[in-house]
């Protein structure tokens, strides 16, 4: 095989860190493996900036870029900077919401901070929190906005999003009844295609690994996309190849593989 990697894009949950939010040692170790040969890595999450940091900050990663939010912020760090954001009108869509599923918690992501119906569980929405009415939260271009429901089932939550008629967006289904929604044509793709324009990397020389619903177009995108053996069928089924499970250190395995650990001196 040809291909040689020029940007390593990595999803941080089930991909760097478990369900507790814990890194594996071979996992950081792997990473800082690319970082010692020069090459870029750049995380791509469904976390906000704020969600983020402390996995860039884990990694002891070089100034550089991430892509949050699912593409729609992209930043460089340290010093935080947001090179970019898209926004989008979000009236519609939390008038459908909240008409479908009065009692689900909506937030919309303004900027580094978040603006939200009433309180969500604990530690699920990083910074300063504001509570505003249904009428306040549409009121202005958005980032993207959160649903969330705590106390129903996941079938019928998916069953929600499913009448609620999404064409003009996109979108997400996450962990826990969990509905991500952004402007149409904003994912990690996205995010990721404005890193390479900046730094003059051609996708084909991308390696992306995920393991989410919300990989698919950037595991599609980049020149290997590779799933974790535990992603959903979906998500394998877009990808070049796919790694071993989270917990057998699929992602050590996939850098290995491009960046391998040399033999200690004896």
């Amino acid at each position: 095989m040809t291909f040689t990697p020029k940007l390593v894009a990595l999803d941080i949950d089930g991909t760097l860190v478990d369900m507790d939010g814990v890194m594996p040692a071979p996992i950081r170790r792997a990473v800082r493996r690319v970082v010692d040969a020069g090459v870029p890595v750049v995380l791509a999450t469904g976390r906000s900036w704020l969600g983020t940091e402390p996995v860039f900050d884990e990694l002891d990663l070089p100034s550089g870029w991430a892509v949050s939010s699912n593409g729609a912020m992209v930043v460089t760090n340290p010093p935080l900077t947001i090179v970019h954001e898209t926004r989008f009108d979000p009236a519609e869509t939390i008038r459908r919401v909240s008409a479908l599923a009065p009692n689900a918690l909506i937030a919309v992501g303004d900027g580094l901070h978040w603006r939200a119906s009433r309180h969500f569980p604990e530690g699920e929405l990083l910074g300063r929190v504001k509570i505003e009415s249904i009428e306040e939260l549409a009121a202005r271009p958005v980032s993207r906005v959160i649903v969330r429901d705590p106390e129903t089932t996941e079938e019928a939550f998916a069953a929600m999003v499913e009448d609620l008629g999404l064409h003009e967006v996109s979108y997400f289904v996450g962990w826990s009844a969990w509905l991500d929604i952004a402007p149409m044509g904003v994912d990690k793709a996205h995010g990721l295609g404005i890193v390479c324009s900046e730094l003059g990397i051609d996708p084909s020389d991308v390696l992306a690994i995920g393991d989410g619903r919300n990989d698919i177009e950037m595991l599609a995108w980049a020149g290997r996309g590779v799933a974790m053996g535990d992603a959903p069928d979906e998500v394998q089924a877009v990808a070049d190849d796919v790694t071993g499970f989270f917990t057998d250190l699929g992602t050590v395995d996939e850098l290995e593989r491009w960046f391998p650990a040399l033999a200690e001196a004896s």
